[in-house]
C-alpha cells in the first residue's frame, strides 16, 4: 500500500526569503547555504551553516534534525532533533531567518485500468437515463454501505404531536439518551436510535439500534436508507410513525381512535334500525287486518 503524499509548506515570516511559500513532496528536505538544499539561502547569510538542517519523513510525521554551529530553534526552544507538527515555527540560527511549517494531504491520482477477467461477459454501458442515481444504488445494491456523513446546513423540522422542532444543521439524533438532538420518551426508543442526516443531495435516515427496529414503508431499514416524499417512517414497530414530507418535515402520524371496522352489506343489513315510517305502516296494516277479522266474527 502506497503511503499518501503530504505536501511540507514552509512559509517564510522573517529572513531574506520573508514572503515566499516553498512547497515540498521529498522525503527528506535539506536546508542551508549549499547548493545540493531545498531551501537554499544566500550566501550572505553567515549565520546560517552551509549545511543547516534537515527535515526527515518518518511515516506521517516529520522530524527537524539540527547539523549547524549556531542551531536551530522550535517554538523559541532550542533542539537537536524534534517531531514538527502544523503551526510550528522553525528559526535557524538565533536571530536568523524563520519559517512557519505546514503540511496538507494530496490524494493520489493513480489511475486504475479495469481489466475484464477472462470468461466473464462485460456489462453493457448504460445511458445516462438508465444509470440509477447514487442514493438508488446505495439502498439497493448495497444498503449496508456506509454513506459519509457531514455536518451540513440543511433545514429538518420534526412534528411530534403538538411539539414542533426545528433544526437548521443535520445530522440530528434521536433517541432518550440526553446528549441526543432531540430526546424522545416514547417506551420502545433506545438510547441512541436514529439519525437524520444530508448527503448526495438527499434526506437519509441511519438505524442506530442495531435491531432493525426502524422500517420504511414497512419494510425494515437495513442500516440506513434514503427518504423520498410521503414514505412512511416508524422507529419501532410500536410507533411513533412519521409521514416525510418536502422540505425535510417529518410529521408524526396519529391513528385515530374513531375508525370502525368497515361491515359487509350483509352485516349492515342485520344492524340496520328499524324505519320510523316502515312500522307505522305495519300498525296500519296490522289494525286493518284486525278490523276485518273482527267484522267477520260477527
Amino acid at each position: 500500500m502506497k503511503a499518501p503524499i503530504i505536501i511540507v509548506q514552509l512559509v517564510h515570516i522573517y529572513g531574506p526569503l520573508k514572503g515566499e511559500i516553498q512547497e515540498f513532496s521529498e522525503s527528506t528536505i535539506l536546508i542551508g547555504r549549499h547548493p545540493s538544499c531545498h531551501v537554499l539561502f544566500p550566501k550572505n547569510v553567515a549565520i546560517v551553516s552551509r549545511r543547516h538542517a534537515q527535515i526527515v519523513r518518518e511515516g506521517n510525521r516529520f522530524k527537524l534534525v539540527d547539523q549547524s554551529a549556531n542551531g536551530t530553534f522550535v517554538n523559541g526552544k532550542k533542539v537537536k532533533e524534534a517531531y514538527l507538527k502544523d503551526g510550528d515555527v522553525l528559526i535557524f540560527a538565533e536571530g536568523g531567518p524563520k519559517v512557519s511549517f505546514l503540511t496538507r494531504m494530496v490524494e493520489r491520482q493513480d489511475e486504475i485500468k479495469d481489466i475484464p477477467l477472462p470468461g466473464l461477459p462485460q456489462e453493457p454501458e448504460m445511458s445516462e437515463v438508465e444509470k440509477p442515481s447514487i442514493a438508488q444504488a446505495q439502498s439497493e445494491s448495497n444498503p449496508a454501505k456506509e454513506i459519509s456523513m457531514q455536518q451540513v446546513q440543511v433545514p429538518l423540522v420534526i412534528q411530534i404531536g403538538p411539539t414542533i422542532r426545528s433544526f437548521k444543521k443535520l445530522p440530528v439524533t434521536i433517541g432518550k439518551n440526553p446528549d441526543c438532538d432531540l430526546i424522545m420518551n416514547h417506551p420502545a426508543i433506545l438510547d441512541l436510535h436514529a439519525r437524520i442526516f444530508f448527503s448526495h443531495d438527499q434526506y437519509w435516515i441511519k438505524d442506530l439500534t442495531g435491531q432493525m427496529l426502524i422500517s420504511l414503508n414497512g419494510q425494515p431499514v437495513n442500516f440506513q436508507s434514503p427518504l423520498t416524499p410521503d414514505n412512511l417512517v416508524a422507529l419501532t414497530p410500536q410507533g411513533p410513525t412519521f409521514r416525510f414530507l418536502k422540505g425535510g418535515r417529518l410529521a408524526e402520524i396519529e391513528k385515530s381512535d374513531s375508525e370502525e371496522p368497515v361491515s359487509t352489506p350483509h352485516e349492515k343489513e342485520k344492524i340496520r334500525p328499524p324505519d320510523k315510517h316502515q312500522g307505522g305502516c305495519i300498525k296500519r296494516v296490522k289494525s286493518i287486518i284486525n278490523e276485518f277479522l273482527g267484522t267477520r266474527t260477527k
